[in-house]
């Protein structure tokens, strides 16, 4: 059951949450934050400028030297203790992700919810193990350790889509490593975020450790990722926002970290289990109503197995309950915008001049019509090099087409700019292991589509970015590297000056 509560009652001193506490924006300008379900606004408030992030940065900075300084166990007590916190919360967070996105609940309560806290308990652990090369005498004459360190103050900026988790991912494995934060979520959902940032203080950790500011990405955004003070930028987001996130951080020769836009595709091959690839395909392409980067969006099957999978994911999609988000039996809710809406209508709509729409391409009317909605779609027919293949659409809509050889469907799964995740489907292991190794993704399944774990990496290749969140592989990102190297001869006078100055002694 859900445990609702007044946004703004909740929120009413602001939704920028700076050295310990909530305050209002500086910007001059106002948010509306709309349910997608009902269209209506449930939160206004004043959007963080530039002189928030400011304010937050320097927080970050003066809460460093302490919380770097920390021992792995005394930052791991803390993270334990933070993930207990967030089990106390998990109804109201459930709540305010539902409210803010628009999420089925039973997706929230199932999904973000409880992976946000497996994440949390993950990076309690995790913090125990930095680990580097073991120490020793590589050289004869000299003992070298490795130091993994902190790298300071981070500035990161997560999306829309799943705002408590991007959170989670951003913030946990930073903070785990003895680094301070400022992170960004996007204006449109602040919510869960602000959550996450009071269950942080609540279970101890230090004032400026970790900021939130809720604000827009030309003013808080450029500000916070540019900022002289903030050491490396950590950035979720489209593609085209990714590449200005790296113009301005080279700007400061600071760290990146990006996890861009994708297109996953799934290759289904003929001796498939077939019903278990079309479940699998649709509950890939519908996770979040579509709004996933690493979401099924292409499914190649080969030819004998086609034109089943057709009928078989159009049958299925059209069993999917849309409905109010707060239902439990509501299978798929509504897209985060109408903006968002219309965006993924319009590339259904395009597709119609060259492709087929098997079932779904449209608006629900009814009680649902005020509502971000938009119906399971699929479309077949679409050529590789048409739009509706190759871009990124980010909706509930699945394009289907047939291949012949194993070469070709391996061909056909890389032929994107993108190499988020993908999948492969068949019951031979060679096939399926020939497919893990030649697609060219940071993640591939066999035979499922989206599941994600606390211990194992996330991030692409290609113009899906570079760099990864969650597992102990994500403390690559968010610490440096030190050599430290001690001589052990006490000898003033070394044989390899010589090189430099006089002869051998």
């Amino acid at each position: 059951m859900d445990h609702r509560f007044d946004v703004t009652e909740r929120f009413a001193e602001g939704a920028q949450f700076i050295a310990g506490s909530l305050r209002a924006g500086s910007s001059g300008r106002t948010q509306d934050v709309v349910d997608p379900a009902t269209g209506e606004t449930v939160y206004s408030y004043e959007l963080a400028g530039t002189a928030d992030v400011d304010a937050a940065v320097d927080a970050a900075r003066q809460a460093f030297p302490e919380w770097g300084g920390a021992t792995p166990g005394e930052r791991s007590d803390t993270l334990h203790r933070f993930a207990a916190a967030l089990t106390e919360d998990a109804a109201d967070l459930a709540y305010a992700e539902s409210l803010n996105c628009g999420k089925p609940i039973k997706l929230s309560n199932e999904f973000d919810v409880p992976g946000s806290i497996d994440n949390a308990a993950f990076f309690a652990g995790a913090a125990r193990h930095l680990e580097g090369k073991a120490a020793g005498e590589y050289s004869a004459d000299h003992t070298s350790v490795i130091r993994r360190e902190p790298i300071g103050v981070v500035g990161s900026i997560a999306p829309w889509n799943y705002p408590l988790q991007m959170a989670a991912w951003k913030v946990l494995p930073a903070i785990a490593a003895g680094n301070t934060i400022v992170l960004k979520p996007a204006e449109i959902t602040p919510f869960t975020s602000l959550l996450f940032a009071q269950a942080a203080q609540r279970a101890g950790l230090p004032d400026g450790v970790l900021n939130i500011v809720s604000g827009a990405g030309r003013d808080a955004g450029e500000r916070l990722v540019g900022h002289p003070s903030v050491a490396m930028t950590s950035f979720t987001g489209s593609t085209a926002v990714g590449k200005r996130v790296a113009e301005i951080a080279t700007g400061t020769v600071k760290r990146l970290h990006l996890e861009l836009g994708g297109k996953a595709p799934i290759v289904v091959f003929d001796d498939a289990d077939l019903e278990a690839a079309v479940h699998g395909a649709v509950a890939g392409s519908l996770i979040n109503t579509g709004q996933d980067c690493t979401a099924a969006t292409r499914a190649y099957v080969q030819r004998p197995l086609y034109d089943a999978f057709v009928s078989g994911v159009a049958d299925l999609m059209a069993t999917v309950r849309l409905g109010d988000p707060f239902d439990p039996s509501t299978d798929l809710g509504p897209l985060i915008s109408h903006a968002q809406r219309d965006r993924v209508a319009g590339f259904v709509d395009r597709a119609r001049g060259y492709a087929t729409v098997v079932t779904g391409g449209e608006a629900p009317g009814g009680a649902l019509a005020k509502g971000a909605y938009y119906r399971p779609t699929l479309i077949a027919g679409a050529a590789q090099d048409s739009e509706i293949v190759q871009s990124e659409i980010f909706g509930p809509v699945l394009v289907v087409l047939p291949f012949d050889s194993d070469d070709e469907g391996i061909a056909l799964a890389n032929d994107t700019p993108y190499g988020l995740a993908a999948s492969a489907w068949s019951r031979d292991v060679y096939r399926t292991g020939r497919a893990a190794r030649e697609i060219n993704a940071g993640c591939v399944w066999v035979n499922d589509h989206i599941p994600i774990l606390s211990e194992m990496p996330h991030g692409g290749a290609k113009a899906s970015g570079y760099g990864k969140d969650m597992s102990a592989y994500s403390f690559e990102e968010y610490t440096q590297v030190k050599h430290v190297m001690y001589d052990n001869t006490a000898v003033a006078r070394k044989d390899w000056h010589r090189t430099i100055f006089g002869d051998r002694p």
